[in-house]
């Protein structure tokens, strides 16, 4: 049949059209392939030392084994499966992330965990943590991703955040040659106005042409922790306006649930990262960023693995408090990150080396239980070339099949799932990264 409508007025529609739709496509390009951390610990700059990453991995390995001395204790704790061999395998897999890489991402604190110090102590504590960077670079004893968290930019500490920005920075080159770590970052707290990421985003600029980085390689990420970052007072929601004054250089947003839930007014005993205020934020913060590219982090759970008792001869009761109580955090956190989890957020925070088997075991245990499940759905739904497919009672569609593509890349990119193991799909790691489940139907059909 000839088509009513002239290829020249068609035409004309669809270049608006594609101005657009790629206007659009810039804006929202979707989820980043690359691996996010799935914690950072953040550690008062003051006791940041080059080898900190692997002291405090050997650390959390100690108290690990101390408390969970078997997979079957371990299990109880996290109301696990001891008989089917599912403990034992996130257990096992649990043992080896603390002993190769217990921490993912490490950040150095000049802020809450550091406190208000003098000029002149902090000036020192900034000149010397570059300096245990630089040699951490050298010894290749830090994390995989790091960086530090500087005061913020509001009128009464702007001065000092910056000041501690520049000396760090400008020691850390002169140490290193004109070097950065990998994935370096700076953070910045409490944010509230674009014109604060937009003024650190300028200074960026600055220290790279003064101390002749490449343009750019510095990045930044933020905090929520205020209502006024949620909706400010014509209210809209402002964290997209917050990445467009960084000018490109805004990798992630981090929730601070201590903060926000203070600002919400909700009194200290019910202070926790599933209340439903946060639940709140984080749902305004994925739909505000949602497929931008940006990472998101909730925050931390504050009640600490630690038992009441030190020292080296406790008596049996002392023993069993310490059993008790360190048992009871790991599995309110454990709760805590599988909220998170639950509602999406990947990244979290931790606050001391006990917590970190409580986050590992969280992640591993979220995309292990529902493996094999996954591997099936996934395979049947690429042999069937998308249509619609039914196994057992899930029902699959599109979305269903673009929502197992990015469990198996979250699973892999957590350390979950091995390589090998994200093979049983019948897809390769490629086809994975991709994102797209259209793309990857159309290559199979040529």
């Amino acid at each position: 049949m000839k088509p009513s409508i002239q290829s020249q007025k068609r035409e004309l529609i669809f270049n608006n059209l594609n101005t657009a739709n790629t206007a659009f496509q810039n804006i929202y390009p979707g989820d980043r392939s690359d691996r996010q951390p799935v914690h950072t610990l953040y550690g008062g700059a003051n006791l940041f030392k080059y080898d900190s990453a692997p002291a405090l991995g050997r650390r959390s390995l100690e108290i690990f084994e101390t408390y969970a001395p078997d997979h079957k204790v371990f299990g109880h704790v996290f109301d696990m499966d001891t008989t089917s061999g599912f403990s034992q395998r996130i257990y096992d897999k649990v043992i080896a992330k603390l002993k190769s890489e217990a921490i993912e991402d490490f950040r150095i604190d000049f802020e809450d965990g550091y406190g208000n110090r003098s000029n002149e102590e902090e000036d020192e504590t900034a000149r010397t943590t570059a300096i245990e960077v630089a040699k951490g670079m050298k010894e290749r004893t830090l994390s995989p991703f790091i960086g530090i968290r500087i005061k913020p930019f509001t009128e009464e500490m702007k001065e000092r955040g910056l000041r501690t920005l520049d000396i760090f920075v400008s020691t850390l080159v002169t140490e290193t040659g004109g070097k950065l770590p990998d994935n370096f970052i700076v953070m910045l707290p409490k944010v509230t106005i674009p014109e604060q990421p937009a003024a650190l985003a300028d200074l960026f600029e600055v220290l790279e042409d003064e101390l002749h980085l490449t343009k750019g390689i510095l990045k930044m990420e933020m905090m929520v922790e205020t209502t006024q970052a949620i909706m400010d007072i014509h209210g809209t929601n402002p964290l997209y306006r917050f990445i467009s004054a960084s000018k490109n250089r805004c990798m992630a947003m981090h929730f601070g649930t201590y903060d926000y839930t203070a600002s919400c007014s909700i009194t200290a005993k019910y202070q926790e990262m599933d209340h439903p205020v946060c639940d709140f934020a984080h749902h305004m913060t994925k739909v505000a960023l949602a497929h931008t590219g940006i990472w998101l982090s909730d925050g931390a759970t504050n009640t600490m693995p630690i038992g009441p008792h030190r020292g080296e001869n406790l008596t049996p009761a002392q023993l069993k408090e310490n059993m008790d109580t360190v048992h009871r955090a790991w599995k309110k956190g454990y709760d805590h990150i599988r909220h998170s989890l639950w509602n999406g957020y990947y990244q979290g925070w931790d606050l001391n080396p006990a917590q970190f088997p409580m986050r590992y075991a969280a992640v591993y245990a979220f995309f292990l239980e529902s493996y094999d499940d996954a591997v099936e759905r996934l395979k049947t739904f690429v042999e069937k070339a998308a249509r619609a497919t039914l196994i057992g009672d899930v029902f699959d569609d599109a979305a269903t099949g673009q929502g197992l593509l990015n469990y198996f890349l979250r699973a892999l990119n957590s350390g979950a799932i091995t390589e090998q193991e994200l093979m049983e799909t019948g897809l390769t790691l490629d086809e994975i990264r991709s994102r797209s489940f259209k793309q990857i139907l159309e290559n199979r059909k040529k």
